[in-house]
């Protein structure tokens, strides 16, 4: 194996799996357990005027995207997961991630036009 900027990038990419897999089930955990409703549907680091009733959308994003993520870790530390395939499946797990926390943001922070005095 020759080390280059791909297999660097390979080695990020798996390595980067573990800390994202904490932090996902980590928020799922303390949205379900803890009640800490907190870290639900932040628009600009402001949570939603009712943050428990997007509580279970964003536990279920969390939980849901920690999970795959720990399916990808274990198929690959098994060899049963090719490169594309563990690949393909984390990189669009991140990336749906963020694009569903970010519908739900939007959601739970409606757009209202400011009443003109």
């Amino acid at each position: 194996m020759v080390f280059d900027i791909s297999v660097a990038m390979t080695w990020i990419l798996f390595l980067a799996l573990f800390p994202i897999a904490f932090f996902w089930l980590r928020r799922a955990w303390r949205i379900l357990v803890k009640r800490n409703f907190s870290e639900v549907a932040l628009k600009r680091g402001e949570p939603p005027a009712n943050p428990e009733k997007f509580a279970p959308y964003a536990a279920i994003i969390n939980l849901i995207g920690g999970a795959i993520i720990i399916f990808v870790i274990i198929g690959v530390v098994s060899g049963v997961l090719a490169y594309e395939t563990w690949s393909a499946i984390a990189g669009s797990t991140i990336w749906m991630k963020f694009i569903f926390d970010f519908i739900l943001s939007r959601h739970a922070h409606p757009i209202v036009p400011k009443k003109k005095a």
